[in-house]
């Protein structure tokens, strides 16, 4: 990921915090701070399938989120301090969860569609849609996961092989 050159070039970037399931994202996180560049995570909203892409000032201000029912830690509903992505200047690059994932770029998230409305937005904002790389495991590669027409394919999946 580190040497990635899309994830060299990019200024602004979102990033999940990773579930215990997941490729753990904390390293990545340390670097995005360590090269300058400016970070930002989910804040998902329950009920719904909105989120908004907040950001962060450190690597450590992780430590000072509330964990959400998902034991995630996540900016407050009330945190209205930090910048919002699109709220700004919109992303470079986004890096992405996922279930599953297939070989032409479709991702199977927890079915909710908040990465699928995110980009959405994002392709309202004036910066555009920014890069989209899913991280993943080799076992969560399928040969096709089910989709919808709401569904916004990844444009890179990277898996150790």
């Amino acid at each position: 990921v580190i040497c990635h050159p899309k994830y060299q070039e990019s200024k602004r970037i979102a990033i999940f915090l990773s579930m215990p399931d997941e490729i753990q994202t904390e390293e990545i996180i340390k670097d995005i701070f360590k090269q300058g560049k400016e970070c930002f995570i989910p804040r998902y909203k329950p009920h719904c399938n909105h989120m908004d892409m907040l950001k962060l000032s450190s690597a450590e201000d992780i430590s000072s989120l509330a964990l959400t029912s998902w034991n995630i830690p996540q900016p407050s509903d009330d945190d209205n301090a930090r910048e919002e992505a699109l709220a700004g200047g919109g992303l470079d690059l986004i890096f992405m969860p996922g279930l599953g994932f297939d070989k032409k770029g479709n991702r199977l998230g927890r079915g909710k569609g908040y990465y699928d409305t995110y980009l959405e937005r994002c392709m309202k904002h004036p910066s555009g849609k920014p890069y989209t790389i899913a991280l993943a495991f080799r076992e969560q590669i399928c040969e096709s996961v089910p989709v919808t027409e709401n569904d916004v394919q990844v444009d890179e999946i990277l898996y150790e092989d």
